[in-house]
């Protein structure tokens, strides 16, 4: 029997689509018009393409600070709220306030992704009646198909936990009783998405690559799915979903427990091979950590080329490190967009440009984050036996062999000196060097920001003193006070550097520092910190650390390596969903979102910190509520705890 969608519907999910794919980057910008019935838009080779761009169009709002939770809605970032209006949202200061409800859930994609869903199915269901596509690339456009509707699933697991699983859709003239679907268990959950996920690797239907061409860049590889898969079986086997007895009352109405309260160290294990089968075929694929190619005329010293190493990792597209970049999500300069971070974290620099619009000055970061970062041993603030902790905020001055940090004979906190390369490759300060905008090398006098109040880059706008210039591609420039030259990227959903991190979690879940891959998790996140200009783990703890027993214990390790995920992966959109998976959020949140005294222009004023936001954070808002109108609508819904 024919499946017939009468035109209302086709239009409303053309019109969804439409508005998705209206900023869409490299591939993606075709939707089929007109189209009544599935056989019209399965009748050709052409249209068929155009329904799998519909199944990608759910993915786009990974760095969106409108859309995107992890963005504004944990401790990562900050703006000072009185100048946010008519750039972005409020809606995500509002979630880290503590805001979110029931009644009108903030960020509430359930909807958005079982549309996704309903998508995948119906291009599954379809696809294999196409008269003109070859056997070849149907088995890839059905992989393809079947990683997404993975990847969706997965969106919902991790914030809502258990969930009904859209396993095919259901039929127009189902009972209605078929259609009021319960939450499944959690495990049941992690096992489907990752039975699609074997599915769509096995045989040869993804490509190990694509075509560096329009039409190809952001398709889902085999590298992808892989790496996919074992993301999400560390998510499945992490302290949220393996063993929380804090969810142990959450049950369908039948008496149906929706999580397993017995832990399982055999989830790591999984976990573990997952992660190594990724890697393998990542390198295969010949993605790698990207290294800044430091030669030429206008080579750089090597400090500023391990910036450019570790800038670039984030902001080059298409460079060695990404795995998965999301064509949905383009990160532009644009003002009036939800992507427009390289608008909002943009500095002026050159005080004749002071007054440009074009650059923000507002995507802030806090205090805590920037005390976060190593020292230039590799090792935490607070360890470095090299380092008083409680000298942190008395001033220095520059000198003329730290005029590649900061700039030379300015005054700025004992903070700033001494740091490991990725805190000054990606966070602004005042008087911190910011290379780019103009600059071909690093032999002229380069660029530094000056943030206190009334200054150049304005440090009120940032509410609390620091810039995210991760999202800045060096080669920006502001040519004038209305030009603004700048390069945009598809968003990095998965960079090789967090799967060697994975990788590096799950050994030691599993096997504890000195188990049979231990050689493995060191060598990985060793690769990690040498590409960011620092010693190996053991060398670090062993030579300059307080508590150097941490490298010898499974506790010890699990700590170092939460702590290089969360400065590796700074400002991602990581660290909102790992500490929730770790449940080390209400640790993590109970020092609040902090900032320097920005209303103050002078050094012994401006650099009093003063608390933003005490954020807040119990069982409840580990997992999202289910809107109480989709509780209605389906009676066999269960909400989460605590709302």
């Amino acid at each position: 029997m024919k499946k017939i969608i009468n035109n209302q519907k086709i239009k409303t999910v053309i019109l969804s689509v439409v508005i998705g794919l209206n900023s869409c980057g490299e591939w993606l910008d075709v939707v089929p018009e007109g189209v009544a019935t599935i056989d019209m838009a399965f009748n050709s080779r052409v249209q068929t393409l155009k329904y799998l761009a519909t199944c990608y169009s759910s993915m786009g709002i990974d760095g969106n600070i409108v859309f995107d939770p992890a963005m504004f809605g944990g401790d990562e970032l900050w703006s000072n709220p009185f100048n946010t209006e008519g750039f972005f949202s409020y809606e995500g200061i509002y979630f880290a306030q503590g805001m979110q409800n029931a009644t009108n859930p903030l960020f509430n994609y359930w909807g958005s992704w079982y549309q996704g869903l309903r998508n995948c199915n119906i291009f599954l269901e379809n696809v294999g009646m196409v008269p003109d596509l070859p056997p070849w690339e149907r088995d890839q456009w059905i992989a393809e198909a079947k990683v997404l509707k993975a990847y969706y699933h997965f969106l919902l697991v991790r914030q809502y936990g258990p969930v009904p699983l859209i396993r095919e859709n259901l039929p127009i003239d189902v009972d209605v009783s078929k259609v009021k679907v319960e939450r499944e268990p959690v495990d049941d959950c992690f096992q489907y998405i990752v039975s699609l996920l074997d599915e769509a690797v096995t045989g040869d239907g993804l490509p190990l690559n694509v075509l560096d061409v329009a039409g190809e860049l952001g398709r889902i590889t085999k590298p992808i799915a892989l790496a996919l898969k074992a993301k999400i079986l560390v998510f499945a086997a992490s302290p949220l979903f393996n063993g929380n007895d804090q969810q142990a009352t959450l049950l369908n109405k039948d008496g149906t427990r929706l999580f397993n309260t017995t832990y399982d160290p055999a989830k790591w294990e999984k976990a573990m091979v997952a992660c190594k089968e990724a890697i393998e075929a990542c390198h295969n694929a010949r993605i790698m950590l990207y290294e800044y190619p430091n030669a030429g005329i206008n080579s750089l010293t090597d400090t500023i080329a391990t910036q450019m190493s570790l800038r670039n990792a984030f902001t080059q597209r298409w460079n060695s490190d990404i795995i998965w970049a999301n064509t949905q999500s383009i990160i532009t300069a644009a003002r009036q967009s939800g992507w427009g971070l390289q608008c909002y974290a943009g500095a002026a620099l050159n005080p004749a440009f002071r007054e440009s619009g074009l650059v923000l000055r507002n995507l802030g970061v806090p205090l805590k984050i920037a005390s976060m970062f190593y020292t230039d041993h590799g090792v935490p603030l607070a360890e470095d036996r090299t380092r008083n902790i409680n000298d942190m905020y008395n001033l220095r001055t520059a000198k003329e062999s730290e005029k590649l940090y900061v700039k030379e004979g300015s005054a700025t906190v004992e903070l700033h000196f001494d740091r490991e390369p990725r805190f000054y490759a990606w966070v602004g300060f005042d008087c911190g060097i910011w290379y780019g905008q103009g600059r071909t090398n690093d032999k002229e006098e380069l660029w530094s920001l000056a943030i206190k109040a009334g200054e150049v880059d304005k440090g009120l706008e940032t509410g609390v003193g620091y810039l995210a210039k991760k999202y800045i591609p060096y080669t920006n420039v502001l040519t004038s006070i209305n030009s603004y030259s700048s390069t945009p990227y598809p968003w990095p959903i998965m960079r090789i550097s967090d799967l060697y991190l994975l990788y590096a979690e799950a050994i030691n879940e599993a096997e504890g520092p000195n188990g049979a891959n231990s050689a493995d998790m060191f060598q990985y996140i060793d690769a990690v910190r040498a590409r960011a200009g620092l010693k190996g783990v053991k060398e670090s703890w062993e030579g300059y650390s307080t508590r150097s027993q941490k490298i010898s214990t499974q506790t010890g390790m699990r700590e170092i390596i939460q702590q290089e995920r969360m400065i590796e992966l700074s400002f991602e959109g990581q660290r909102f969903w790992d500490v929730r998976r770790w449940k080390t959020a209400p640790e993590v949140y109970r020092s609040p979102i902090d900032g320097w005294s920005v209303l103050e222009a002078e050094n012994n004023t401006y650099y009093t910190p003063r608390v933003v936001l005490q954020k807040k954070f119990g069982i409840r808002d580990y997992f999202w509520p289910i809107s109480n109108s989709d509780l209605i609508n389906n009676p066999n819904l269960v909400q989460n705890i605590g709302w």
